[in-house]
């Protein structure tokens, strides 16, 4: 569980209400608090997955410091964002059952991107990153996006799959960061951590 920081430490707040996000960050032994940053997800006309990914974050991380209560020296506010990217289009979390089998259906047999960005502000500068990884699914046999529906799991997922979950079962091949298709690419986050000064704990000397 998330926890806040110890005396002396840099205070970590994740501008998020990814539970994934906040599991990542508790794996790799980083102490922060969350504070989600509400924004328009709205992608705009001719915008790229890759500059969407990163405004996205980078919105999320600067809102976040703006919404601190009483900000400081020794605040990192972080914000992430994940796409599921197919054929230079986003596929986002499905609206119903239909949305999700037609997702499933365009990624069944194929390989696809998965972009990850993270961005981190202290309130003077702001540092992102962009971890990109590429997945493919097997083919998926018939019946399978519907049960796979039916267990609940793809219901919030971007391109309604959970590698995490019942969904590593499609996954045929991975290249990239597999903490980065969960929704938090953990090397660039830790790069960015200690490019402000955060001292990772899991860190092996």
């Amino acid at each position: 569980m998330s926890s806040s920081p110890r005396p002396g430490e840099l205070q970590v707040v994740l501008a998020s209400a990814s539970p994934r996000r906040r599991e990542l960050l508790d794996q790799i032994g980083v102490r922060f608090t969350v504070s989600p940053a509400d924004i328009d997800e709205t992608v705009r006309a001719g915008e790229s997955p890759e500059a969407y990914v990163l405004r996205m974050a980078v919105t999320k991380a600067q809102q976040g410091y703006a919404c601190l209560p009483h900000p400081a020296a020794g605040c990192l506010v972080m914000g992430a964002d994940t796409a599921v990217v197919l054929d230079g289009k986003i596929l986002g979390k499905p609206r119903d059952q239909a949305d999700a089998e037609y997702m499933l259906a365009c990624l069944s047999g194929r390989t696809h991107r998965v972009l990850s960005a993270v961005a981190v502000t202290d309130g003077r500068r702001l540092e992102t990153r962009l971890s990109v990884t590429e997945v493919t699914l097997r083919e998926l046999r018939p019946g399978e996006s519907t049960a796979y529906w039916l267990s609940g799991e793809p219901h919030d997922k971007a391109g309604a799959y959970a590698i995490q979950g019942r969904g590593a079962l499609f996954v045929r091949e991975l290249r990239g960061s597999y903490s980065g298709v969960v929704g938090l690419p953990l090397f660039e986050t830790a790069e960015l951590l200690e490019n402000f000064g955060w001292g990772l704990p899991a860190a092996v000397s």
